[in-house]
């Protein structure tokens, strides 16, 4: 059974400013657990991107807790969180003169010191992150060379060296043709399985969610957050009901005893 990694409780999340506070989420309570792959969903400005940004500690939440591994988020020091949570962001890195296996190398950053030195220990683990990922025939390339499917699977791997129980992506597969969308879903789909790491993503890329996550979160303003498998937000309604106002309905089939959901477009005559 899978175990919970991270707890959120009455979690509001939002922006302080100098005499202000700009609330863009509120009352978010949801389990997020180990070993599987979670699919935030939400139309832009639901507060996404905000929400996995607390998280991942880079802002403070404006009420509530979230717990990792049994622990608040606020008593994690800096050295610590850079153990516990890997991000990968959707900002493209303008490295240049970088090799892919240096890059991915600096995922071992939290261990090796001011320095920097990979030790033998260090390389092997980078070596393991690029054969898990599949990328062993680019780790001589430059980064800049790289096509923008290539370069979201090193930065996957890059996460993976980081030796994180959790991984948190924003948009992973944003600026990607459909093949590599599907490739790199299926890839955190089975890191998920083989590492039993918590893998959580933001993503526009909803019939590709609905086939590969376990759980979904969906997020809008009225609604908050709603969490549940992508079978069970189906069959109740609540899918329906969420993308209803956004012009999408689901045709919902059960084949040779899996459920199958496809997402339609509402076109009136």
């Amino acid at each position: 059974m899978a175990q919970p990694t991270i707890q959120i409780k009455s979690l509001s999340t939002g922006y302080r400013g100098k005499n202000n506070v700009t609330v863009v989420a509120h009352d978010i309570n949801a389990t997020i657990y180990g070993g599987e792959l979670t699919c935030l969903l939400g139309p832009n400005g639901a507060g996404k991107s905000t929400l996995l940004r607390t998280l991942s500690a880079f802002l403070p939440p404006v009420k509530g807790e979230i717990t990792i591994m049994g622990r608040n988020l606020n008593d994690y020091s800096d050295k610590e969180l850079a153990k516990t949570i890997g991000v990968v962001l959707t900002e493209k890195t303008d490295l240049r003169n970088m090799s892919v296996e240096d890059l991915i190398g600096l995922g071992r950053s939290p261990y090796t010191g001011f320095w920097g030195t990979l030790h033998q220990q260090d390389r092997e683990i980078v070596a393991n992150a690029i054969e898990m990922v599949g990328i062993s025939s680019l780790k001589d390339r430059m980064v800049q060379t790289l096509s923008d499917g290539e370069r979201q699977k090193v930065m996957i791997a890059k996460a993976l060296a980081q030796e994180t129980p959790v991984i948190f992506l924003d948009e992973p597969t944003a600026f990607l043709d459909f093949p590599s969308k599907v490739e790199i879903m299926q890839l955190l789909h089975n890191l998920s399985r083989t590492t039993g790491k918590t893998i959580f993503l933001s993503t526009h890329d909803l019939e590709l969610a609905l086939q590969i996550s376990d759980t979904i979160w969906l997020m809008d303003q009225t609604n908050g957050v709603i969490t549940g498998t992508p079978e069970k937000l189906a069959t109740d309604g609540t899918l329906s009901r969420f993308f209803s106002q956004r012009g999408i309905s689901f045709d919902i089939y059960n084949i040779d005893g899996s459920l199958c959901i496809i997402p339609k477009l509402k076109i009136e005559n």
